[in-house]
């Protein structure tokens, strides 16, 4: 007896590709034109491209702990891409809603990993400020974390809603 082929989110896993892929580019390019540690302005008062470097997690956490905290965020990002990838195994790919988060999740840890593979650190580079308060340095990976965190937030947080609504009626 034959068995369908299932049609899982794995699908998903190209826009992980297209965020690695885009991160990469953009490092490369800070890499050959941006200074180190010295503002570009693109948009005075409130976004700088500022090349930098970070060894440690969010916000330069563990960045001055020696270079353990390396390995240890070599080893976070491919378990969570792990777990990640298997739950994308299971999901429908038309459930957009949950492939999406993930796949952005996936692709910004790959992305943080190769820099740390290749340079021993993160290449940070977009600067948002208001005045002289500045918020911490980030990138294009980065940035897909932080989307694909916020969507798995949203999704777990819909069903949730629309379950209480369906009750009260």
């Amino acid at each position: 007896m034959r068995h369908p082929i299932r049609s899982n989110a794995l699908a998903w896993l190209l826009l992980s590709a297209a965020v690695v892929a885009i991160d990469q580019l953009s490092k490369a390019w800070v890499l050959r034109t941006l200074p180190e540690f010295t503002p570009v302005t693109v948009i005075p008062g409130f976004w700088n491209w500022f090349r930098t470097y970070n060894t440690g997690a969010a916000f330069s956490l563990l960045s001055d702990a020696g270079g353990w905290q390396k390995w240890l965020f070599l080893l976070f990002a491919v378990v969570i891409s792990g777990v990640l990838s298997a739950w994308l195994a299971r999901t429908p790919r038309s459930d957009w809603r949950t492939a999406a988060p993930y796949a952005l999740v996936i692709g910004g840890a790959v992305g943080n990993v190769i820099d740390r593979l290749v340079h021993g650190h993160v290449i940070d580079f977009i600067q948002w400020h208001v005045g002289q308060h500045f918020w911490p340095s980030f990138n294009v990976a980065d940035s897909a974390i932080v989307g694909g965190v916020v969507g798995i937030v949203l999704a777990g947080l819909l069903p949730a809603r629309q379950a209480r609504t369906s009750r009260r009626a």
